[in-house]
Protein backbone atom coordinates (compact mmCIF):
# COMPACT_ATOMS: atom_id res chain seq x y z
CA UNK A 1 0.00 0.00 0.00
CA UNK A 2 2.71 2.49 1.06
CA UNK A 3 4.51 1.20 -2.95
CA UNK A 4 1.01 2.89 -4.63
CA UNK A 5 0.81 5.91 -2.29
CA UNK A 6 4.80 7.08 -2.55
CA UNK A 7 3.99 8.13 -6.24
CA UNK A 8 1.34 10.37 -5.70
CA UNK A 9 3.64 12.14 -3.00
CA UNK A 10 6.13 12.32 -4.84
CA UNK A 11 3.63 14.24 -8.02
CA UNK A 12 2.20 15.78 -4.91
CA UNK A 13 5.55 17.18 -3.58
CA UNK A 14 7.04 18.21 -7.45
CA UNK A 15 3.10 20.23 -7.49
CA UNK A 16 3.91 21.46 -4.74
CA UNK A 17 7.36 22.89 -5.49
CA UNK A 18 5.86 24.66 -9.14
CA UNK A 19 3.78 25.85 -7.30
CA UNK A 20 6.00 27.34 -4.57
CA UNK A 21 8.66 28.69 -7.66
CA UNK A 22 6.32 29.68 -10.44
CA UNK A 23 3.30 30.73 -8.45
CA UNK A 24 4.12 34.12 -7.65
CA UNK A 25 5.51 34.90 -10.99
CA UNK A 26 2.33 33.49 -12.83
CA UNK A 27 0.32 36.12 -10.55
CA UNK A 28 2.75 38.88 -11.90
CA UNK A 29 2.32 37.70 -15.23
CA UNK A 30 -1.52 37.51 -15.38
CA UNK A 31 -0.90 41.23 -13.67
CA UNK A 32 1.24 42.52 -16.28
CA UNK A 33 -0.99 41.21 -18.88
CA UNK A 34 -3.99 42.84 -17.26
CA UNK A 35 -2.29 46.00 -17.00
CA UNK A 36 -1.50 46.10 -20.26
CA UNK A 37 -5.02 45.51 -21.44
CA UNK A 38 -6.20 48.66 -19.46
CA UNK A 39 -3.06 51.12 -20.69
CA UNK A 40 -3.69 49.90 -24.44
CA UNK A 41 -7.09 50.78 -23.87
CA UNK A 42 -6.55 54.03 -22.02
CA UNK A 43 -4.20 55.24 -24.69
CA UNK A 44 -6.25 53.99 -27.75
CA UNK A 45 -9.07 56.24 -26.64
CA UNK A 46 -6.42 59.20 -26.56
CA UNK A 47 -5.23 57.92 -29.90
CA UNK A 48 -8.92 58.08 -31.04
CA UNK A 49 -9.57 61.38 -29.93
CA UNK A 50 -6.08 62.60 -31.29
CA UNK A 51 -6.96 60.87 -34.85
CA UNK A 52 -10.52 62.70 -34.85
CA UNK A 53 -9.13 65.81 -34.99
CA UNK A 54 -7.61 64.99 -38.02
CA UNK A 55 -10.58 64.20 -39.56
CA UNK A 56 -9.96 60.36 -40.69
CA UNK A 57 -12.53 58.02 -41.46
CA UNK A 58 -14.05 55.78 -39.05
CA UNK A 59 -12.55 52.78 -40.26
CA UNK A 60 -9.05 54.12 -40.96
CA UNK A 61 -9.32 55.66 -36.70
CA UNK A 62 -10.37 51.73 -35.62
CA UNK A 63 -7.37 50.54 -37.76
CA UNK A 64 -4.85 52.82 -35.91
CA UNK A 65 -6.55 52.09 -32.70
CA UNK A 66 -6.34 48.60 -32.90
CA UNK A 67 -2.90 48.45 -34.52
CA UNK A 68 -1.95 50.68 -31.07
CA UNK A 69 -3.59 48.22 -28.75
CA UNK A 70 -1.95 45.04 -29.97
CA UNK A 71 1.49 46.57 -29.75
CA UNK A 72 1.11 47.32 -26.24
CA UNK A 73 -0.39 44.22 -25.73
CA UNK A 74 2.95 42.78 -27.46
CA UNK A 75 5.20 44.73 -25.09
CA UNK A 76 4.02 43.51 -21.66
CA UNK A 77 3.63 39.97 -23.53
CA UNK A 78 7.24 40.62 -23.83
CA UNK A 79 7.55 41.98 -20.08
CA UNK A 80 5.51 38.61 -19.19
CA UNK A 81 8.47 36.48 -21.43
CA UNK A 82 10.85 38.08 -19.52
CA UNK A 83 9.95 37.50 -15.88
CA UNK A 84 8.72 33.90 -16.37
CA UNK A 85 13.00 33.69 -17.30
CA UNK A 86 11.60 32.50 -20.58
CA UNK A 87 14.97 33.29 -23.50
CA UNK A 88 13.75 35.93 -25.98
CA UNK A 89 16.84 35.77 -28.13
CA UNK A 90 15.82 31.90 -29.58
CA UNK A 91 12.25 32.57 -30.17
CA UNK A 92 13.17 36.07 -32.01
CA UNK A 93 14.98 34.74 -34.08
CA UNK A 94 12.70 31.50 -34.70
CA UNK A 95 10.20 34.05 -35.91
CA UNK A 96 12.31 36.01 -37.72
CA UNK A 97 12.76 32.53 -39.76
CA UNK A 98 9.29 31.75 -39.62
CA UNK A 99 8.06 35.60 -40.86
CA UNK A 100 10.42 35.28 -43.89
CA UNK A 101 8.74 32.31 -45.25
CA UNK A 102 4.79 33.23 -44.72
CA UNK A 103 6.26 36.76 -46.23
CA UNK A 104 7.32 34.71 -49.45
CA UNK A 105 4.12 32.79 -49.19
CA UNK A 106 1.49 36.08 -48.90
CA UNK A 107 2.67 38.48 -51.22
CA UNK A 108 -0.71 39.34 -52.52
CA UNK A 109 -1.64 39.91 -49.20
CA UNK A 110 1.66 41.60 -47.80
CA UNK A 111 1.20 43.95 -51.21
CA UNK A 112 -2.68 44.85 -49.91
CA UNK A 113 -1.24 45.90 -46.44
CA UNK A 114 1.26 48.23 -48.17
CA UNK A 115 -0.99 49.46 -50.41
CA UNK A 116 -3.42 50.13 -47.65
CA UNK A 117 -1.09 51.80 -45.76
CA UNK A 118 -0.54 54.55 -48.46
CA UNK A 119 -4.19 54.90 -49.05
CA UNK A 120 -4.84 55.47 -45.10
CA UNK A 121 -1.35 58.37 -45.16
CA UNK A 122 -2.02 60.03 -48.62
CA UNK A 123 -5.76 59.98 -48.44
CA UNK A 124 -6.52 59.92 -52.35
CA UNK A 125 -10.35 58.86 -51.80
CA UNK A 126 -12.48 59.37 -48.48
CA UNK A 127 -15.80 57.71 -47.36
CA UNK A 128 -18.76 58.95 -49.22
CA UNK A 129 -16.91 59.82 -52.43
CA UNK A 130 -17.84 58.34 -56.17
CA UNK A 131 -14.56 57.04 -57.29
CA UNK A 132 -14.08 54.54 -60.36
CA UNK A 133 -11.31 51.69 -59.23
CA UNK A 134 -10.40 49.45 -62.04
CA UNK A 135 -13.37 48.48 -63.74
CA UNK A 136 -15.95 49.13 -60.93
CA UNK A 137 -17.24 52.38 -59.88
CA UNK A 138 -19.21 53.64 -57.12
CA UNK A 139 -19.74 55.27 -53.67
CA UNK A 140 -16.87 54.08 -51.04
CA UNK A 141 -18.92 52.98 -48.20
CA UNK A 142 -15.88 50.82 -46.13
CA UNK A 143 -11.54 51.07 -46.38
CA UNK A 144 -9.78 48.64 -44.72
CA UNK A 145 -6.47 47.42 -44.25
CA UNK A 146 -6.74 44.65 -47.39
CA UNK A 147 -9.50 46.20 -49.23
CA UNK A 148 -12.04 48.65 -50.12
CA UNK A 149 -15.99 48.44 -50.65
CA UNK A 150 -17.67 50.42 -53.38
CA UNK A 151 -21.90 50.67 -53.46
CA UNK A 152 -22.18 50.68 -56.89
CA UNK A 153 -25.61 52.51 -58.17
CA UNK A 154 -27.78 49.36 -58.11
CA UNK A 155 -27.40 48.71 -54.61
CA UNK A 156 -24.95 45.89 -55.69
CA UNK A 157 -21.20 46.09 -53.24
CA UNK A 158 -17.83 45.58 -55.17
CA UNK A 159 -14.81 44.68 -52.95
CA UNK A 160 -11.53 45.96 -54.44
CA UNK A 161 -7.77 45.11 -53.21
CA UNK A 162 -5.75 48.00 -52.05
CA UNK A 163 -3.14 46.97 -54.52
CA UNK A 164 -5.29 47.60 -57.29
CA UNK A 165 -5.36 51.85 -56.52
CA UNK A 166 -2.28 52.34 -55.42
CA UNK A 167 -0.01 53.73 -58.88
CA UNK A 168 -3.10 54.40 -60.75
CA UNK A 169 -4.73 57.94 -61.98
CA UNK A 170 -7.70 57.87 -59.70
CA UNK A 171 -10.59 60.17 -61.43
CA UNK A 172 -12.41 61.36 -57.68
CA UNK A 173 -15.86 62.82 -58.38
CA UNK A 174 -16.15 63.54 -54.64
CA UNK A 175 -19.62 63.38 -53.19
CA UNK A 176 -21.61 65.31 -55.71
CA UNK A 177 -21.55 64.21 -59.64
CA UNK A 178 -22.52 66.44 -62.87
CA UNK A 179 -25.40 64.97 -64.85
CA UNK A 180 -25.23 65.02 -68.56
CA UNK A 181 -28.49 65.19 -70.16
CA UNK A 182 -29.28 66.38 -74.34
CA UNK A 183 -32.52 67.87 -75.38
CA UNK A 184 -33.42 68.19 -78.72
CA UNK A 185 -35.63 71.35 -80.77
CA UNK A 186 -36.78 71.87 -83.98
CA UNK A 187 -34.82 75.15 -85.68
CA UNK A 188 -37.70 77.21 -85.64
CA UNK A 189 -37.51 76.81 -81.90
CA UNK A 190 -37.28 80.05 -79.54
CA UNK A 191 -34.03 78.34 -78.49
CA UNK A 192 -34.16 81.53 -75.27
CA UNK A 193 -37.61 80.25 -74.54
CA UNK A 194 -36.51 76.61 -74.42
CA UNK A 195 -33.30 77.59 -72.35
CA UNK A 196 -35.46 79.67 -70.05
CA UNK A 197 -38.27 76.65 -69.24
CA UNK A 198 -34.84 74.32 -68.63
CA UNK A 199 -33.99 76.68 -66.27
CA UNK A 200 -36.99 76.48 -64.54
CA UNK A 201 -37.28 73.25 -64.44
CA UNK A 202 -33.56 73.04 -63.02
CA UNK A 203 -34.83 75.21 -59.96
CA UNK A 204 -37.71 74.04 -59.14
CA UNK A 205 -36.24 70.19 -58.74
CA UNK A 206 -35.21 69.40 -55.03
CA UNK A 207 -32.42 67.21 -56.23
CA UNK A 208 -30.70 70.01 -58.17
CA UNK A 209 -27.68 71.86 -56.28
CA UNK A 210 -28.21 75.50 -56.22
CA UNK A 211 -24.30 76.04 -56.07
CA UNK A 212 -22.57 75.33 -57.81
CA UNK A 213 -24.79 76.26 -60.36
CA UNK A 214 -26.46 74.06 -63.06
CA UNK A 215 -24.66 74.36 -66.32
CA UNK A 216 -27.21 73.91 -69.82
CA UNK A 217 -26.98 75.81 -73.38
CA UNK A 218 -26.54 74.86 -76.70
CA UNK A 219 -24.71 71.86 -77.39
CA UNK A 220 -24.52 71.23 -81.39
CA UNK A 221 -26.50 72.07 -84.54
CA UNK A 222 -27.40 68.52 -85.67
CA UNK A 223 -29.06 67.56 -89.17
CA UNK A 224 -32.43 67.40 -87.44
CA UNK A 225 -32.54 70.50 -84.84
CA UNK A 226 -30.63 72.03 -82.10
CA UNK A 227 -29.14 69.94 -79.46
CA UNK A 228 -29.59 71.52 -75.69
CA UNK A 229 -26.89 70.33 -72.70
CA UNK A 230 -28.54 70.11 -69.57
CA UNK A 231 -25.43 69.41 -66.88
CA UNK A 232 -26.88 69.79 -63.18
CA UNK A 233 -25.15 68.99 -60.27
CA UNK A 234 -26.85 66.44 -57.60
CA UNK A 235 -25.42 63.99 -55.29
CA UNK A 236 -24.02 60.63 -55.75
CA UNK A 237 -27.36 58.62 -54.74
CA UNK A 238 -29.80 61.29 -56.55
CA UNK A 239 -27.76 60.81 -59.83
CA UNK A 240 -29.93 57.91 -61.59
CA UNK A 241 -33.54 59.56 -59.89
CA UNK A 242 -32.65 62.68 -60.85
CA UNK A 243 -31.86 61.98 -64.70
CA UNK A 244 -35.51 60.41 -65.36
CA UNK A 245 -37.56 63.19 -63.02
CA UNK A 246 -35.21 65.78 -64.84
CA UNK A 247 -35.98 64.49 -68.50
CA UNK A 248 -39.51 63.68 -67.55
CA UNK A 249 -39.90 67.42 -66.84
CA UNK A 250 -38.74 68.82 -69.47
CA UNK A 251 -40.57 66.25 -71.96
CA UNK A 252 -43.59 67.78 -70.18
CA UNK A 253 -43.04 71.42 -69.83
CA UNK A 254 -41.62 71.81 -73.81
CA UNK A 255 -45.51 70.15 -74.88
CA UNK A 256 -47.31 72.25 -72.54
CA UNK A 257 -45.65 75.04 -74.50
CA UNK A 258 -45.57 73.84 -77.93
CA UNK A 259 -41.72 73.29 -78.04
CA UNK A 260 -41.75 70.59 -80.39
CA UNK A 261 -38.95 67.86 -79.97
CA UNK A 262 -37.89 67.04 -83.43
CA UNK A 263 -37.70 62.89 -85.17
CA UNK A 264 -34.57 62.51 -86.75
CA UNK A 265 -34.91 63.58 -90.42
CA UNK A 266 -32.61 62.14 -93.50
CA UNK A 267 -33.10 63.91 -97.03
CA UNK A 268 -32.47 61.45 -99.69
CA UNK A 269 -31.88 62.38 -103.58
CA UNK A 270 -32.36 60.05 -106.10
CA UNK A 271 -30.43 60.60 -108.76
CA UNK A 272 -30.87 58.43 -112.63
CA UNK A 273 -34.73 58.11 -112.30
CA UNK A 274 -36.56 59.51 -114.93
CA UNK A 275 -39.45 61.34 -113.64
Amino acid sequence: MNNLLQPLDQVRASALDMAVRFGPKLVAALIIIAAGYMIGRWVGRILDHLLLRLNLEVPIRSLLVRFERVLVLGLFAIMVFQNLGVELSPLIAGLGVAGAGVALAVQGILGNVAAGLTIIFTRPFHMGDNTPIVEAEGEIVDISLFSKTLKHTDQSNVASPNRKSVGKIIHNDGQIRQLTSNVGVSFGTDVGLALSLIGGVLRASFRVFKAPAPVFGVARLSGSGVTLAVSPWVTVPDYVPAGSELNQAILETFRARGIVIPLPQRKVRMLGVSA
